[in-house]
Protein backbone atom coordinates (compact mmCIF):
# COMPACT_ATOMS: atom_id res chain seq x y z
CA UNK A 1 0.00 0.00 0.00
CA UNK A 2 1.40 3.39 -0.90
CA UNK A 3 -1.30 5.82 0.23
CA UNK A 4 -0.67 7.67 3.48
CA UNK A 5 -2.10 10.41 5.64
CA UNK A 6 0.71 12.18 7.50
CA UNK A 7 0.08 14.02 10.76
CA UNK A 8 3.28 15.50 12.15
CA UNK A 9 4.58 17.29 15.21
CA UNK A 10 1.48 17.30 17.42
CA UNK A 11 2.62 18.90 20.67
CA UNK A 12 1.05 18.01 24.00
CA UNK A 13 1.78 18.69 27.64
CA UNK A 14 1.30 15.55 29.74
CA UNK A 15 2.53 13.64 32.80
CA UNK A 16 4.18 10.46 31.52
CA UNK A 17 7.39 8.95 32.86
CA UNK A 18 8.98 6.73 35.46
CA UNK A 19 10.00 9.42 37.92
CA UNK A 20 7.67 11.09 40.44
CA UNK A 21 8.84 14.51 39.20
CA UNK A 22 7.62 13.69 35.69
CA UNK A 23 4.20 12.82 37.07
CA UNK A 24 4.05 15.94 39.24
CA UNK A 25 5.54 18.51 36.86
CA UNK A 26 4.69 17.11 33.42
CA UNK A 27 6.51 17.87 30.19
CA UNK A 28 6.10 18.23 26.43
CA UNK A 29 5.57 15.28 24.12
CA UNK A 30 5.59 15.39 20.33
CA UNK A 31 3.57 12.83 18.37
CA UNK A 32 3.68 12.11 14.64
CA UNK A 33 1.47 9.62 12.81
CA UNK A 34 1.54 7.93 9.43
CA UNK A 35 -1.77 6.29 8.53
CA UNK A 36 -1.64 3.82 5.66
CA UNK A 37 -4.88 3.17 3.80
CA UNK A 38 -6.30 3.00 0.31
CA UNK A 39 -7.15 6.57 -0.70
CA UNK A 40 -8.05 5.82 -4.31
CA UNK A 41 -11.80 5.94 -3.71
CA UNK A 42 -11.52 9.22 -1.77
CA UNK A 43 -9.39 10.62 -4.56
CA UNK A 44 -12.15 10.10 -7.11
CA UNK A 45 -15.26 10.57 -4.95
CA UNK A 46 -14.03 13.64 -3.02
CA UNK A 47 -16.15 12.30 -0.13
CA UNK A 48 -15.04 12.29 3.51
CA UNK A 49 -16.60 8.87 4.18
CA UNK A 50 -14.05 7.37 1.77
CA UNK A 51 -11.12 8.62 3.84
CA UNK A 52 -10.19 9.19 7.47
CA UNK A 53 -11.02 12.50 9.16
CA UNK A 54 -7.63 13.62 10.42
CA UNK A 55 -9.25 16.07 12.85
CA UNK A 56 -10.87 13.11 14.59
CA UNK A 57 -7.55 11.24 14.57
CA UNK A 58 -5.87 14.24 16.21
CA UNK A 59 -8.64 14.52 18.84
CA UNK A 60 -8.32 10.79 19.60
CA UNK A 61 -4.55 11.11 19.95
CA UNK A 62 -4.88 14.17 22.19
CA UNK A 63 -7.28 12.34 24.52
CA UNK A 64 -4.89 9.41 24.92
CA UNK A 65 -1.84 11.61 25.50
CA UNK A 66 -3.46 14.05 27.91
CA UNK A 67 -6.05 11.96 29.77
CA UNK A 68 -4.13 8.76 30.44
CA UNK A 69 -0.83 8.19 32.24
CA UNK A 70 2.01 5.93 31.08
CA UNK A 71 5.40 5.18 32.59
CA UNK A 72 6.89 4.39 29.18
CA UNK A 73 6.52 6.23 25.90
CA UNK A 74 6.52 2.78 24.32
CA UNK A 75 3.18 2.09 26.05
CA UNK A 76 1.86 5.51 25.04
CA UNK A 77 2.73 4.87 21.37
CA UNK A 78 1.13 1.42 21.49
CA UNK A 79 -2.07 2.81 23.01
CA UNK A 80 -2.32 5.45 20.29
CA UNK A 81 -1.75 2.87 17.53
CA UNK A 82 -4.23 0.37 18.93
CA UNK A 83 -6.96 2.95 19.49
CA UNK A 84 -6.63 4.44 16.00
CA UNK A 85 -6.76 1.01 14.38
CA UNK A 86 -9.84 0.21 16.48
CA UNK A 87 -11.73 3.47 15.81
CA UNK A 88 -10.83 4.02 12.16
CA UNK A 89 -11.46 0.81 10.19
CA UNK A 90 -10.10 2.17 6.89
CA UNK A 91 -6.62 2.47 8.42
CA UNK A 92 -4.68 -0.69 7.55
CA UNK A 93 -1.36 0.23 9.13
CA UNK A 94 -0.08 2.98 11.41
CA UNK A 95 3.31 4.30 12.42
CA UNK A 96 3.42 6.27 15.67
CA UNK A 97 6.42 8.32 16.77
CA UNK A 98 6.48 9.75 20.30
CA UNK A 99 9.26 12.19 21.13
CA UNK A 100 10.17 13.18 24.66
CA UNK A 101 12.43 16.22 24.30
CA UNK A 102 12.76 16.73 28.06
CA UNK A 103 13.71 13.17 28.97
CA UNK A 104 15.66 13.13 32.25
CA UNK A 105 19.00 11.99 30.87
CA UNK A 106 22.36 13.49 31.87
CA UNK A 107 23.33 15.23 28.62
CA UNK A 108 22.98 18.83 27.51
CA UNK A 109 21.09 18.14 24.28
CA UNK A 110 19.47 15.35 22.37
CA UNK A 111 16.15 13.69 21.72
CA UNK A 112 14.59 10.50 22.99
CA UNK A 113 11.86 9.00 20.82
CA UNK A 114 10.02 5.75 20.16
CA UNK A 115 8.61 4.76 16.80
CA UNK A 116 6.32 1.76 16.37
CA UNK A 117 4.40 0.24 13.48
CA UNK A 118 1.18 -1.68 13.89
CA UNK A 119 -1.28 -3.15 11.42
CA UNK A 120 -4.33 -5.28 11.14
CA UNK A 121 -3.85 -9.02 11.53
Amino acid sequence: MTDRILISDLRFFAHHGLHPEEEALGQRFIVSLVLELDLSKAGTSDAMEDSVHYGEVVATTEAIVTQRRFKLIEALADAIAGTILERFPLVERITVRVEKPGAPIPIATGLVAVEIERGRA
